[in-house]
């Protein structure tokens, strides 16, 4: 996420920090560098403009030249303004008197109807029950996909083959209270294009029912263009959110910084990944955070929380503390730590994730993570206890078991041995060099 724009910020702030004291001109070449990565990341040069401004501003008068360290300065007052650029932090607010209705809007191919499955699980984590809803009665399959989608979470779909996208709307309520759901969550149809047919369309059915939320869903990935969408359909409805979708994917982030300054527009969620489960809120300090290579330990932790079973992270930290880890424990862990997301998205969020991005390359592929579950699966039990018993008879039993080489069984056991050493250092409470973190540690919050 926002690697390219990430990697430019870094180089141009990393040459003004350490130093005891900076020059106007000093700051002054910093800050080109920083307008240059902002402009090849696609941002908006107006919004480009007026943030170099505000930093410069600020920089100039005092704030940086008279600090006892005036790059690190520096750095915390772009931080402050890229948040200030992104904007506040929109919850989800439910209406008191139910259903919540949450009518989604945007182009074809942004991602809208796998966000609607998205939004009705984050709905339901948060103690609610989603209705989802297609009124796309143009696109093919398109209501057959919200209804496999709804499916896929136990979630009740209501897709009456109809052609009056705005009846749906409406008697979408009456089967909100006929299944007892208190989010309605409705699907509108997309375009190639903006086009008068589309938002005629939109502006009917939010006419039509009590929408209390109008998210527009964008492609993070089309840069500025995002921006003109968003104001394309602002002329027609009050728009109240926008949701980026394959923020995973954007290496720029010129959506993201544009957005909230051009169109006033602000962000709600941000699509991360393609499963039903890859949709955040959006913070705008932590998303900031990123983007300056600084990390997100709070949604690294919040993640964790989340998918990692607490009663097996005690029991591992048992293990480690009394240096026992078996194979198996070692198959579950990684398990655990693939249910958080892909493994670069992790390792992005750690503090200084640009300085250990070889680490990414360590960590298994999903390829991978099957082989090794094949090889381990081969073994028995005692050997999965014992793994140092594996001798090359074994080796070559295990190896034709599980479809694979004596190679392959070979580089699990030695990236076991390494890996359980790690552990085994960070269960006695030291650190690991060139973790900024402690991971077990992470697992226990």
């Amino acid at each position: 996420m926002f690697d390219s724009l990430t990697g430019r910020l870094d180089q141009a702030l990393k040459k003004l920090t350490g130093r005891g004291k900076l020059s106007e001109a000093e700051v002054d070449a910093g800050l080109r560098e920083v307008r240059l990565a902002l402009l090849e990341a696609d941002v908006n040069y107006k919004v480009v403009r007026d943030f170099i401004a505000s930093i410069r501003a600020r920089a100039i008068g005092g704030e940086v030249m008279e600090s006892l360290n005036p790059g690190q300065q520096l750095v915390k007052i772009v931080d402050e303004e890229m948040v200030r650029l992104l904007g506040e932090r929109l919850p989800m607010i439910y209406a008191p008197t139910p259903p919540t209705v949450v009518v989604l809007a945007g182009l074809q191919g942004s991602g809208k109807t796998t966000t609607a499955g998205k939004l009705a699980l984050f709905t339901r984590r948060e103690s609610h029950r989603p209705l989802l809803v297609s009124t796309d009665v143009r696109r093919p399959a398109a209501m057959e996909q919200l209804e496999v989608l709804a499916k896929s979470i136990n979630a009740p779909a209501f897709a009456p083959r109809d052609t009056d996208p705005v009846k749906i709307a409406r008697d979408s309520l009456a089967e909100a209270r006929r299944v007892n759901a208190d989010i309605v969550i409705i699907d509108t149809a997309g375009r190639l294009q903006v086009d008068l047919d589309l938002l005629d369309e939109l502006e009917r059915i939010t006419q039509a029912v009590p929408a209390q939320h109008r998210l527009l869903v964008l492609d993070a990935m089309t840069g500025q263009q995002a921006v003109n969408v968003t104001e394309a359909f602002q002329k027609t409805v009050s728009l109240t959110g926008a949701i980026l979708t394959k923020l995973d994917g954007d290496a720029r982030g010129g959506a993201a910084l544009s957005l909230r300054a051009v169109t006033q527009c602000p962000i709600q969620f941000v699509g991360v990944g393609e499963k039903l489960t890859d949709l955040e809120v959006f913070y705008p300090d932590r998303m900031a955070s990123r983007i300056l290579g600084m990390g997100d330990v709070l949604t690294l932790i919040e993640k964790a929380q989340e998918h990692v079973d607490e009663s097996q992270a005690r029991e591992m930290e048992k293990k480690l503390r009394a240096g026992r880890l078996t194979l198996t424990d070692f198959m579950e862990q990684l398990k655990q730590v693939k249910k958080m997301g892909p493994l670069e998205g992790i390792i992005g969020m750690l503090p200084g994730a640009g300085k250990i991005k070889n680490l990414a390359g360590a960590l298994p592929s999903d390829d991978q993570l099957r082989e090794m579950e094949a090889i381990i699966l081969s073994m028995t039990a005692a050997e999965r206890e014992r793994p140092e018993t594996i001798d090359g008879s074994r080796r070559r039993r295990i190896a034709l078991g599980s479809g694979t080489d004596i190679a392959a069984v070979n580089r699990l056991l030695k990236g076991f041995q390494q890996m359980q050493q790690m552990l085994k250092q960070m269960g006695k409470g030291k650190r690991i060099k060139g973790l900024p973190i402690d991971p077990a540690q992470l697992l226990r919050s």
